[in-house]
């Protein structure tokens, strides 16, 4: 089946076009929200979420990008939201916290994430990666995830982020100084 008779059952709700969609693209959507999320539970959720989403939405898809951009942008703007929504929460636990000792927080739930597509010797390297990958301003951060973790080429993270290639070039030479920065920084601070 060509893309362009999955796009047409799709948008006329064949219940197997919708099978086959998530039967090929499940992995790199479940991956991509990996790479965002860090945590395997949230990134099933978010899967479902972005297939949902697809289905509602396959009817504005114009067919001005290939299918598979279409649905790593809904991926990543539903991972972006996410981390987004997280941030909110985690600034609203820390205010109820300075007022109320007995409140518990979920600050710190993300941070012994270990993505099963990086592969270092020691955890706290591994780990420390991760939490400078968090750190990272989410554009950076988003290049990084496409580019290392899922394997997309500059010109397929262009179509994707909506900017010319050259644009995600520059972000990510950028995104990799800063990266090195906060890694540098923590050698630094580990032999001090």
């Amino acid at each position: 089946m060509t893309e362009a008779q999955l796009i047409l059952q799709l948008k006329n709700g064949e219940r197997q076009a919708y099978q086959t969609l998530v039967k090929n693209y499940q992995h790199k959507v479940y991956n991509t929200a990996l790479g965002f999320l860090q945590d395997g539970n949230d990134a099933q959720d978010l899967t479902q979420e972005v297939f949902i989403e697809v289905y509602h939405t396959i009817h504005q898809f114009k067919g001005a990008a290939k299918l598979a951009t279409w649905i790593y942008r809904i991926t990543v703007n539903t991972c972006l939201e996410e981390l987004r929504r997280r941030k909110r929460k985690k600034r609203m636990a820390f205010i109820i916290s300075i007022f109320d000792t007995n409140y518990q927080t979920e600050i710190n739930k993300y941070s012994d994430f270990e993505h099963p597509g990086i592969k270092l010797e020691r955890k706290e390297h591994h780990q420390y990666l991760n939490k400078a990958l968090m750190a990272l301003p989410e554009h950076y951060r988003t290049v990084i995830v496409l580019h290392k973790l899922e394997g997309l080429s500059q010109q397929e993270i262009a179509e994707i982020l909506d900017k010319s290639v050259s644009a995600v070039e520059s972000i990510m030479v950028r995104a990799k100084q800063q990266l090195k920065q906060l890694l540098m920084q923590h050698i630094k601070d580990t032999l001090s």
